[in-house]
C-alpha cells in the first residue's frame, strides 16, 4: 500500500492529477454540502497552479499543489507527532517553498511531505517515523475505483443510490469521461441542485454535458 515507506508506488503526476479530479466530483455528486465531501479540487488555485485538499472533519488534512513543473504533497494527522518539518522538506526544490512554508499549509501543518518535478521521480525528505497516518491518507490514489468505492460506500453512508455506487461509471468519471445527467442519476436517486454541481465541475475542470 502507498505510504511514506513505500510513497514511489505513487503514480505519475499527471496520473495523481486525473485521480484528484474523479474523487472530487464524485464527492461533489454524493454530497452536494461541500463542509462534508472529504475531496474536492481547485483547477485555477493560482496562476498555473492546481490544488486538491482532503479533510476528515476530524483534523486531518492533506493539500496537494500541481503546477506544470511538479507536483507536491503535505499531509497532516492531528494524532500523531509532528517531525522536524526541515528534516521532512530536506532538499524539497524552491518552486515549493511558498506553498509548503505559507499558508494554509503553515497553520494546518506538516505530518509528511511528499514531491515530484519533471526531473525526479517522487521524492521525500528525512522521515524518522512511518508513524504518520500516510497510509490511510495516500491508498486512495492507487487509480482503483474499487478503492473509491470502498471508502465512499462506509464514508458517506447511502447518500447515493440503494444498489451501490456503480463501478463503471467510477471507472468512466477515473478515465475522464464527459459527465452526464445520467451518469450522475446512476450514483444518486436524485440531485438536489444542478447548478451547484455545474459550478463545483467548472472549479474542478472536469467535462460534462447535461443537456
Amino acid at each position: 500500500m502507498i505510504s511514506t515507506k513505500d510513497y514511489r508506488l505513487l503514480p505519475d503526476r499527471k496520473t495523481l492529477q486525473t485521480i484528484c479530479k474523479a474523487i472530487s466530483v464524485l464527492d461533489a455528486i454524493i454530497s452536494q454540502e461541500w463542509e462534508y465531501r472529504y475531496y474536492s479540487y481547485n483547477n485555477k488555485w493560482a496562476d498555473k497552479e492546481e490544488f486538491c485538499e482532503m479533510r476528515d472533519g476530524s483534523g486531518d488534512q492533506m493539500l496537494i499543489l500541481f503546477r506544470q513543473d511538479g507536483c507536491v504533497i503535505n499531509g497532516f494527522a492531528h494524532e500523531y507527532d509532528q517531525q522536524d518539518k526541515e528534516k521532512l522538506t530536506q532538499d524539497l526544490p524552491a518552486i515549493f517553498d511558498e506553498f509548503i512554508f505559507g499558508e494554509p499549509v503553515k497553520t494546518i501543518g506538516t505530518t509528511f511531505c511528499l514531491w515530484t518535478t519533471e526531473q525526479k521521480n517522487w521524492q521525500a525528505g528525512q522521515i524518522k517515523s512511518y508513524k504518520d497516518n500516510s497510509k490511510e491518507m495516500l491508498n486512495i490514489f492507487d487509480g482503483d475505483p474499487q478503492t473509491y468505492i470502498d471508502w465512499a460506500t462506509e464514508y458517506f453512508e447511502e447518500s447515493y443510490i440503494e444498489t451501490g455506487i456503480p463501478l463503471d461509471i467510477v471507472t468512466k468519471i477515473y478515465g475522464g469521461q464527459t459527465l452526464t445527467k445520467a451518469m450522475v442519476l446512476s450514483i444518486v436517486e436524485e440531485l438536489e441542485d444542478w447548478e451547484q454541481l455545474e459550478t463545483d465541475l467548472k472549479e474542478i475542470g472536469y467535462p460534462y454535458n447535461f443537456d
